[in-house]
């Protein structure tokens, strides 16, 4: 009987607050806090506010974590979820156990010891990127298999699991978190070489799931400022699909920074004539004629200071 009169009373007090905020018509709970809050996805999805900053770099993403969590709808003053009851929170790994949509992607913002807030809005991006999160678990499992285990699963399956790990990295990138980007793209890259395939068409199925793996690691080390290892994945791309307009200006992107300039040329021309009309293709091509023309000139400039030399 105390339990139901306690549900009552909770009921009389949601209501009673939203007859309050319809007769005064000021904003919301959650919108005020909105109006102090960050956005973790630039979405609204997820929002946050640093109640106490922690130290050291953000949980990773396979990380086991302790954490102390209260969950609240807005206008209740009761949490629906909540581990201030345990002395010890038990250890949850991320991709497995943590079951409210759009804060294992809050975890992965904390450091240690941070206490933060959190305003998780039930909208598409946080559902998918949780989505994607709980897969992490299969991932694991998937890893987790001998080279010889994961060749008796379905193709399917080992796509579905790259795809996964792909949108890892894509994250990842997104973050400027380059380094582990790039370790998420070439464990996609490992799990679909380690296929022994069976006939032609899977064969064409991997080298299909390979393409976008090799031209995110390609940009990805352009980014970390490798453009040797940036080319090499490029040209991995090019072997697949040899008029990828992507990989073409990537592989112009890699030549200019290593100042091979006729060979930038001959990539983003290729590229501008399957795309004569795309912007980037267009300015980096400018990019590369104004470098090379200064090169030029300083080699002109050089050989004319020893010309003198000479003379004298």
């Amino acid at each position: 009987m105390s339990g139901r009169n306690g549900l009552v009373s909770s009921i009389r007090r949601l209501i009673s607050a939203e007859e309050r905020l319809r007769r005064t018509h000021s904003t919301s709970p959650f919108e005020q806090l909105r109006q102090q809050m960050s956005d973790v996805l630039g979405d609204q999805g997820i929002l946050k506010e640093v109640i106490q900053p922690g130290d050291g770099p953000p949980v990773p993403e396979n990380a086991s974590v302790i954490a102390h969590y209260s969950g609240f709808l807005e206008y209740s003053d009761q949490p629906f979820e909540t581990t201030t009851n345990l002395k010890y929170p038990r250890m949850m790994k991320l991709g497995k156990d943590v079951t409210l949509a759009g804060l294992e992607l809050g975890l992965m913002t904390m450091r240690k010891g941070e206490f933060s807030r959190f305003l998780l809005q039930p909208n598409d991006s946080v559902r998918g990127s949780y989505t994607r999160l709980s897969r992490l678990g299969q991932v694991d499992d998937f890893i987790a298999m001998s080279p010889e285990e994961q060749n008796t699963v379905p193709l399917s399956m080992l796509l579905e699991v790259v795809n996964t790990v792909r949108s890892f990295g894509n994250r990842c990138f997104n973050q400027s978190r380059h380094f582990n980007a790039k370790d998420r793209y070439k464990q996609g890259t490992t799990l679909l070489g380690n296929r022994k395939t069976q006939s032609d068409e899977e064969k064409g199925n991997i080298k299909k799931a390979l393409l976008p793996f090799y031209l995110n690691l390609s940009l990805t080390e352009l980014r970390l400022e490798r453009p040797h290892k940036a080319l090499k994945y490029s040209n991995k791309a090019l072997e697949i699909d040899s008029a990828n307009t992507k990989a073409l200006f990537r592989s112009g992107q890699a030549y200019l920074e290593l100042h091979e300039y006729d060979s930038a040329q001959h990539c983003l021309i290729s590229a501008q004539a399957k795309k004569p009309f795309d912007t980037d293709i267009n300015n980096l091509l400018r990019k590369v004629a104004m470098c090379y023309k200064e090169s030029l000139d300083k080699q002109r400039e050089m050989y004319s200071k020893m010309f003198r030399k000479l003379k004298g």
